[in-house]
């Protein structure tokens, strides 16, 4: 994904969501800055969601974050259903990746940093 971003010229650059699935309420912020980081609050309540560990869910989300560029922020608020925990976080990201990458139409050529340039190497 970082690569078909490019330089992010013209993207909105932050999103973020709230995302309800019946008893849970997750919220994801990110900002496609180009540098890397994650910040996981999320509790499951139990160690698998069917034959799979809970915790691949957050290295998930920090391989997506690096590969990615994002600074991503995931936070479920409250929730006990596992399915609910991880659907919450996916659809969250979904929605606030697709509100960051959309083009802003007042700024469809720029860069939205004030340094012109977005990442590690300025």
């Amino acid at each position: 994904m970082s690569k078909a971003l490019g330089d992010r010229a013209g993207i909105v650059r932050y999103g973020d969501a709230l995302i309800p699935m019946d008893e849970t309420l997750t919220r994801v912020a990110l900002d496609c800055s180009n540098r890397p980081y994650l910040v996981w609050k999320v509790d499951f309540t139990r160690p698998k969601l069917g034959d799979m560990d809970t915790e691949l869910f957050q290295e998930w989300f920090k391989a997506f974050a690096q590969s990615a560029g994002l600074t991503l922020h995931v936070e479920t608020l409250y929730g006990e259903n596992n399915h609910h925990i991880v659907e919450s976080c996916f659809k969250g990201l979904a929605r606030a990746l697709k509100t960051a990458i959309a083009i802003d139409p007042r700024k469809s050529d720029a860069v939205p940093s004030t340094k012109g340039v977005l990442g590690g190497s300025l």
